[in-house]
């Protein structure tokens, strides 16, 4: 649309800026580049187009970390919905048999049952954000004291875990590349495979036939508490910590040997060939630091696992963690301290995936360094 001005006749107005670009671009044959102004949709654009007009790689990281949130909100709601909707009656299962209507009805009033669903989820998600997970129904204890002193040891083993998994998956996953389709290659391939196919609670079993029961070596149960020393809790969990080993391991090696294997097929890295560089110090020097994107996501999966997958391995080895803690608070029906480990677990997965996707991000030179 065109106005007339007082002196110099027809001019372009302000809003119709990314129409003068088009136009201008017509004109030279070359395509314009677009204004500021014209790319955050006039003078009238929000904050946040100009923003990630000016900040691409922030508005990215920004993005994601919104998204995150809103997400683990929508997981509260499915969380605290999900075990609403479970059959059963927490005052009932804690009565027995001598449950009487009006004994019932007490207990649920005791524990603010009789209140609408909403009212109780809005005062949950209150208190959850301020760190304060309300009294756990069958000890009558505070649940984040007990989350605190179960968490710590969930993450302890989580640790060792991956300080073990990580660095050994990265090796392997390289010298499978240097000697694929060699013998190396072949016994790593067959050995990932067979711990892939084997889930982790057989995998814990046979740990405990073999080196706690026939040949002594391990401790079992693997009981922790605070006056222990570090060797002492390191010795204990030296068979949980290798049950999860070997089931993250595999599966991050593969996808380490693919992502490097990829980019092997690259000009650069056949450049590099030609020059007569060796193998590893190609795979080390030029191949890896290129396939680090896909291998940060399926590293970050992992140590999602480590923390959120540990129920199984933790109630096998009778390990007092998160795991444990929330088996047993399900067995009772105890529903503060499952609203509680569940939450806390869908936190550590989504933020654990929210930084995978960042380093990925940062680690990719088109996204830091956008046209």
């Amino acid at each position: 649309m065109m106005e007339s001005g007082p002196i110099t006749g027809p001019v372009v107005t302000d809003g119709i800026a990314g129409e003068a670009n088009l136009r201008s671009a017509d004109l030279s044959g070359v395509p314009a580049k677009p204004s500021p102004t014209a790319a955050s949709g006039g003078i009238g654009g929000t904050f946040w187009r100009r923003f990630a007009f000016r900040r691409p790689l922030a508005a990215l990281i920004l993005q994601r970390l919104g998204l995150s949130v809103g997400l683990l909100f929508a997981v509260s709601l499915m969380i605290f919905g999900g075990i609403e909707a479970l059959p059963g009656d927490f005052a009932t299962t804690y009565l027995g048999q001598s449950a009487t209507p009006q004994a019932v009805e007490n207990i649920r009033k005791d524990l603010g049952l009789d209140r609408p669903w909403s009212e109780r989820y809005l005062t949950w998600l209150g208190g959850a954000v301020q760190g304060d997970f309300g009294t756990s129904w069958a000890s009558k204890n505070s649940v984040s004291e007990q989350i605190g002193n179960r968490l710590g040891n969930s993450l302890f083993l989580a640790f060792f875990a991956a300080l073990i998994s990580v660095p050994l998956a990265v090796g392997l996953g390289m010298l499978a590349v240097q000697f694929r389709n060699r013998m190396p290659d072949k016994i790593i391939n067959v050995i990932s495979l067979a711990a892939i196919s084997l889930p982790e609670f057989f995998i814990g079993y046979l740990l405990i036939m073999f080196f706690a029961v026939q040949w002594g070596v391990a401790t079992f149960p693997a009981t922790v508490y605070d006056s222990m020393s570090l060797g002492e809790r390191l010795s204990a969990i030296a068979l949980p910590v290798a049950t999860l080993v070997l089931v993250v391991l595999a599966h991050m090696m593969r996808m380490t040997r693919a992502a490097i294997l990829n980019v092997m097929s690259s000009a650069y890295v056949e450049t590099a060939e030609l020059k007569g560089l060796g193998t590893f110090r190609i795979i080390a020097r030029h191949a890896a630091p290129n396939a680090v994107a896909p291998v940060i996501n399926v590293i970050a999966l992992n140590l999602a696992y480590l923390v959120v997958g540990v129920v199984v391995v933790e109630v096998v080895f009778v390990y007092p963690g998160m795991g444990q803690y929330m088996v047993d608070a399900v067995t009772v029906r105890d529903m503060p301290v499952v609203q509680a480990c569940g939450l806390i677990f869908a936190a550590f997965y989504i933020f654990l995936n929210m930084a995978a996707d960042i380093l990925a991000i940062l680690a990719n030179p088109r996204l830091r360094h956008p046209r």
